[in-house]
């Protein structure tokens, strides 16, 4: 995989170094090392590495207080925002999450689903890269770098992928391993994508993907929403390997052949739309869904 590096302070000869020119997004510790410290525009991932892009991650959960300590252990320290979008939690999820991350963003839903919780916490991201991550346990946080030099090389949305080489899933049915590929076939066929998984949750845009796409659903289909309305708007894609883990504890809410029919409704729906007949802001970047606390 691609990564876009620069020296972190432009030399004299470093064409970054003319007048007007735009900050490099990715850059080597290296040159600074004798300063003893990155650069204050930097976010620091390695002693060699270092990030200027903030990056927000978007966590839905509800009731998923045992699983986050896992969740927020595996996030990398340098990231700039945790938003979580409590889905009105009975448990103890949103003390929980304070109590790991004390700057986290909580969100409090204000409607039902998982494609409602993502929306209403991309509202609230400040960052130029939005990460979405699951609250059960079954994403490793450690990840996000890959997802990030995707999109710093060159792409627009990096999209996850348990079966992309060097990926895989701990928790795939062989009902939902099939149903997942042929609906993925399906995909790829109707709007010329070349997708190696389409139900997966782990993925990371730039922010200024959510001008071109509208997100319009509220459930799990959110993810196939996203897949097919990227690719309709012509927005660069780069598959990202992943390991899908199982959950840690409590129950999934989701259901293969209700959840799997409500993505095949959302496959013909979508092969009916013009390419970019829907493009807009996402409803409620303007006024957030959801309060924030």
């Amino acid at each position: 995989m691609s990564s876009f590096l620069r020296p972190a302070v432009p030399g004299p000869h470093d064409p970054m170094a003319t007048a007007g020119a735009p900050a490099p997004v990715m850059a080597t510790a290296t040159a600074t090392a004798t300063l003893g410290r990155i650069p204050a525009q930097y976010r620091p991932i390695s002693s060699h590495l270092a990030i200027a892009p903030p990056v927000s991650v978007v966590i839905p959960a509800m009731n998923e207080a045992k699983n986050l300590p896992h969740v927020f252990g595996t996030l990398p320290e340098w990231i700039h925002e945790v938003v979580l979008v409590d889905g009105n939690s009975t448990d103890d999820t949103v003390d929980v999450a304070r109590g790991l991350w004390p700057g986290v963003k909580v969100v409090k839903q204000a409607g039902k689903g998982k494609g409602d919780a993502l929306i209403s916490g991309f509202a609230a991201c400040t960052g130029d890269i939005i990460v979405m991550v699951d609250a059960d346990g079954s994403a490793d946080g450690q990840e996000i770098v890959s997802y990030v030099s995707a999109l710093v090389g060159g792409a627009d949305f990096a999209k996850g992928s348990r079966f992309a080489n060097g990926g895989g899933t701990d928790d795939m049915t062989p009902i939902r391993k099939l149903g997942n590929r042929v609906l993925c076939g399906i995909v790829n066929a109707k709007f010329g994508a070349r997708y190696t998984d389409l139900c997966y949750g782990y993925n990371a845009f730039w922010r200024h993907c959510l001008d071109s796409i509208t997100l319009d659903c509220t459930g799990f289909e959110i993810e196939t929403l996203m897949n097919i309305r990227v690719v309709k708007a012509g927005l660069r894609v780069q598959e990202v390997p992943s390991h899908e883990y199982l959950r840690i504890h409590g129950m999934s809410n989701l259901r293969a052949v209700r959840d799997g029919l409500r993505v095949l409704k959302v496959i013909l729906r979508e092969k009916g739309v013009r390419r970019g007949s829907r493009r807009g802001p996402v409803p409620g970047l303007n006024s957030l869904r959801g309060e924030v606390s």
